[in-house]
């Protein structure tokens, strides 16, 4: 009995100094836990940081570098970009945000020599004033007297016939415009639309480099949607391959183009919705057209993938073949792109010589001849950057006004093609090959920011 009882003060002391050490263990777990979530705040509060840092500086160099240019070579000495409560100019956010509690105006005067004056009146908030862009600031009741005090032949206000982030004064802020500033300045009011493609779709250095880092994320989130990480022939869905992108995004904190990413099948069935229902299937051939927006960079690229059967290990060998035939038809593009021909005639040498070129002609979107001979060729290659379909000189039949644009260095464009040709594997039909991927434009051409594609990805 004393034996028992000597053993089970023991255990009962044992006990007592093992509930002590979990308790101690419990509770240096938890101060890692907090320790880590701290750390894992921190860093997300970190990179918060760090993106607003390099936004201010991309604001900073826009305005320092891309500004002045753009205003004197279309002879405008000042540009009033209007704002107000719930209704955001499209170039607010590149001229600095901020808060507008009822009218605002971001203001931009040329002397004539030496730095473009910058003005904001009506405008606040806290990252506003903690990225300092501005010369003067004041309330919006000044701008008649600041205007008349330095007396511009030219005022540009933001309404454009053709682009949309040039068109960005309501019919309402325009007449408040005219009242404000009395008949005599209102008189020299001219629309921005040059101007404001000139200023967003040239760039510095570092929008090319924030430009470049979306292409990235863009690629590499595509990629993965189109492999076996994501999809399992025979059950997963074209919208929930959608689906997956939109949460990396989220993931990443990005923002995108052009809302749900289009994900449909090029063959050997009909295509089916856009990103809907339809259950991808061993031999499908599935593309996807999507952008990502980081940084104020957007961006616009396709990428396609194979379902392999069993047995196989590489597309059927046609479906490879127009593959690379397209990938040809993208080096023509690439070869007449250069700073200082205009956006229209490198669209015309391209189509000339692609209509010289054996065994191909010009075609029409998504409505190829029937003529199995030869195969269609759509080129419609565009600014991006700005926006998914971006303001700056396109090689584009969509956007005329700046096919009449003259290509710069540091353009953004979008090469972009549709090759639509017979298949013998899918019965001698025509299926389309939609190629697109983004570059900046320098002396030495087109030259890409990321890895362009050069491959079909592979889902096994």
């Amino acid at each position: 009995m004393k034996g028992a009882k000597a053993m089970g003060e023991v255990g009962v002391a044992m006990n007592r100094k093992y509930a002590i050490r979990r308790r101690w263990i419990m509770g240096a777990l938890g101060l890692a836990m907090a320790a880590a979530g701290f750390v894992a705040s921190q860093a997300k509060a970190g990179e918060a940081r760090q993106r607003w840092e390099q936004l201010c500086q991309i604001r900073q160099d826009k305005l320092d570098l891309i500004l002045p240019d753009a205003m004197r070579e279309n002879e405008i000495d000042m540009w009033i970009v209007a704002g107000r409560e719930g209704h955001d100019d499209p170039n607010a956010a590149m001229l600095g945000g901020g808060y507008i509690g009822d009218v605002g105006f971001y203001i931009f005067h040329d002397s004539g020599a030496g730095r473009i004056e910058r003005i904001a009146l009506g405008i606040g908030g806290a990252a506003f004033h903690q990225c300092p862009l501005y010369d003067v600031t004041g309330r919006a009741e000044q701008l008649r007297a600041l205007v008349e005090a330095r007396n511009p032949r030219h005022i540009a206000v933001n309404i454009a016939q053709h682009i949309g982030t040039a068109d960005g004064l309501s019919h309402g802020q325009y007449e408040a415009l005219r009242e404000a500033l009395g008949p005599d300045l209102s008189a020299r009011l001219v629309p921005a639309e040059k101007l404001v493609s000139d200023f967003r779709s040239r760039h510095s250095a570092t929008e090319i480099a924030a430009f470049a880092k979306a292409g990235e994320y863009a690629r590499r989130i595509a990629e993965r949607a189109l492999s076996s990480e994501v999809i399992e022939p025979g059950r997963t869905t074209i919208g929930e391959v959608a689906w997956w992108m939109m949460e990396e995004l989220h993931r990443e904190g990005l923002g995108n183009s052009f809302g749900l990413p289009s994900v449909y099948i090029l063959g050997p069935g009909e295509r089916g919705p856009v990103s809907g229902d339809h259950i991808i299937q061993r031999g499908d051939l599935i593309t996807l057209d999507w952008g990502v927006s980081y940084l104020l960079s957007y961006t616009d690229m396709k990428r396609m993938a194979y379902v392999l059967k069993p047995g196989e290990n590489a597309p059927p060998p046609g479906v490879q073949r127009a593959f690379d035939q397209a990938r040809a038809i993208r080096e023509m593009i690439r070869a007449v792109i250069r700073p200082g021909v205009r956006a229209g005639d490198a669209l015309a040498e391209v189509n000339a010589r692609v209509a010289a070129t054996p065994g191909l002609v010009l075609g029409r979107y998504d409505d190829p001849s029937a003529d199995p001979r030869v195969s269609d060729v759509v080129i419609g290659s565009h600014s991006v950057g700005d926006w998914g379909h971006g303001s700056g000189p396109s090689m584009a039949d969509f956007n005329p006004l700046r096919m009449s644009y003259v290509l710069q260095s540091t353009n953004f464009l979008s090469v972009e093609l549709f090759l639509y040709t017979p298949v013998a594997e899918w019965g001698g039909r025509k299926i389309k090959i939609p190629l697109e991927d983004n570059g900046v434009v320098t002396p030495r051409g087109l030259e890409w920011v990321y890895p362009a594609n050069n491959r079909i990805l592979l889902v096994k």
